[in-house]
C-alpha cells in the first residue's frame, strides 16, 4: 500500500476518498458517529495540503440518503452535500470547488453500478478526480466498483485509518502472541465461517457467541426454539470436534411470556428465543481471558437491540482490566 503521506504537490488536485460512513441510523438520524470521527485525520491531512476532497460512501442496502451523515460531519469539518452521484450538476459543483473544500456525494448504493462492480460506473467516478484514497477498511473485502475498480484506474493511496487497522489486525495473523483467544459473535454465518477455519490454525481458543451460537447449539442436537439460525450446512459438525472451540452451556432466552431467563442449552423450549450468553458462560470465559496474551474479538455476543447486551458489556469490562493485547472489531461491536 502507498500511504497518503507519500502524496506530494496535491494543492488544487481533486482527491476522491472512499470512506466508511455506514453508520447506525434511527428515524433518519445518526445514532453513533464513531466511524465519521475516525476518518477525520485523513480528511484534515488532505485539506491542509490544499486538495479538493470528494467523499464517497454507502449507507445501508441502498435507497437511503447520506444527508444526515453529512450533517453530522459538518460538526467537525465544513462539507457540502450533493444529493447525486454522477450527473452534470455533480461535475459542475466539483469544477467550482476551491482548494481545501469538501464535497460529499449521495449514497453509492443508490446506483446499481456500485454493487454490480460496473466498470462504466467506476470510470464516471474516476473522471471526477485525480487521485483515489481508500479509507474504508470494513468494506474492502467487497467486490464493489468504488473498492476494486477505482484503485486500478487511478493513482491510489491508503488513508491513515485503514493503515492503522491493517497494522493492528496483522498482530493477529502474523506471529500472534500465545495464549491467543478469538471471540466470535454476530450473525452473518457465511462471512464468519472462513474466520473460524482461519483461526482454528492460529488461535488457542475460539469462543462462539451471537447468533452463530444458535447454529452450533442446533448442530449439537439441542432445541433452539425460534432463535435466528442459518439453514445452510457449513460443516459445523466437523468444527465442533475441534477442542479449541468453546460453546457456552448457559444462555439467556426470551420465553413465550416475554421474560428474559437464564437457561442451559439443554433446557430450551420450542417458543424460546436465544438472545445472549448466560452468566455461567461468562464465568467459564473469564479465566481464559485472564491467561490470554492476545484477544481478538469480532461481533457482539448477543442480540443487543432486543435486550441481549449484558454479556458483551461484561466481557468488555473483563478484557479492559487485563494486560492482554486486545483487538476488537466489527460495526455492531462499536
Amino acid at each position: 500500500m502507498h500511504s497518503i503521506k507519500e502524496l506530494k504537490n496535491i494543492k488544487g488536485k481533486v482527491v476522491i476518498v472512499r470512506v466508511d460512513f455506514n453508520v447506525p441510523m434511527k428515524d433518519g438520524k445518526v445514532e453513533d458517529d464513531f466511524r465519521v470521527k475516525k476518518a477525520l485525520p485523513t480528511i484534515n491531512f488532505l485539506q491542509k495540503k490544499g486538495a479538493k476532497i470528494i467523499l464517497i460512501a454507502h449507507l445501508g442496502k441502498g435507497g437511503e440518503t447520506l444527508a444526515p451523515v453529512s450533517k453530522v460531519l459538518n460538526k467537525y469539518v465544513k462539507t457540502k452535500f450533493v444529493p447525486e452521484i454522477i450527473s452534470e450538476n455533480v461535475s459542475k459543483v466539483i469544477l467550482e470547488m476551491k482548494n481545501s473544500e469538501i464535497v460529499m456525494l449521495e449514497n453509492l448504493r443508490n446506483d446499481a453500478g456500485e454493487q454490480s462492480n460496473n466498470k462504466f460506473f467506476a470510470m464516471n467516478l474516476a473522471k471526477l478526480a485525480d487521485i483515489y484514497v481508500n479509507e474504508a477498511f470494513s468494506v474492502s473485502h467487497r467486490s464493489d466498483a468504488s473498492i476494486t475498480i477505482l484503485p486500478k484506474i487511478m493513482p491510489s493511496y491508503a488513508g491513515f485509518q485503514i493503515q492503522e487497522e491493517i497494522k493492528n489486525l496483522s498482530k493477529a495473523t502474523q506471529n500472534p502472541k500465545h495464549p491467543f483467544l478469538f471471540i466470535l459473535g454476530g450473525a452473518k454465518f457465511s462471512t464468519k465461517i472462513p474466520l473460524i477455519k482461519k483461526y482454528l490454525k492460529l488461535a488457542d481458543y475460539i469462543f462462539i457467541g451471537g447468533a452463530l451460537l444458535n447454529d452450533f447449539i442446533k448442530a449439537k442436537g439441542f432445541e433452539i426454539g425460534k432463535s435466528l439460525v442459518d439453514e445452510n450446512n457449513y460443516g459445523i459438525d466437523k468444527i465442533l470436534k475441534n477442542k479449541k472451540i468453546i460453546i457456552p452451556d448457559y444462555v439467556v432466552v426470551r420465553n413465550i411470556e416475554g421474560k428474559l431467563i437464564q437457561k442451559t442449552i439443554a433446557d430450551i423450549y420450542k417458543d424460546d428465543i436465544i438472545l445472549d450468553v448466560g452468566n455461567e458462560s461468562i464465568k467459564l470465559l473469564e479465566p481464559i481471558i485472564n491467561k490470554s496474551k492476545l484477544i481478538l474479538w469480532n461481533g457482539p455476543l448477543g442480540k443487543y437491540e432486543d435486550g441481549g447486551s449484558k454479556a458483551t458489556k461484561e466481557v468488555l469490562k473483563i478484557i479492559s482490566q487485563t494486560k492482554a493485547e486486545s483487538i476488537i472489531g466489527g460495526g455492531d461491536t462499536v
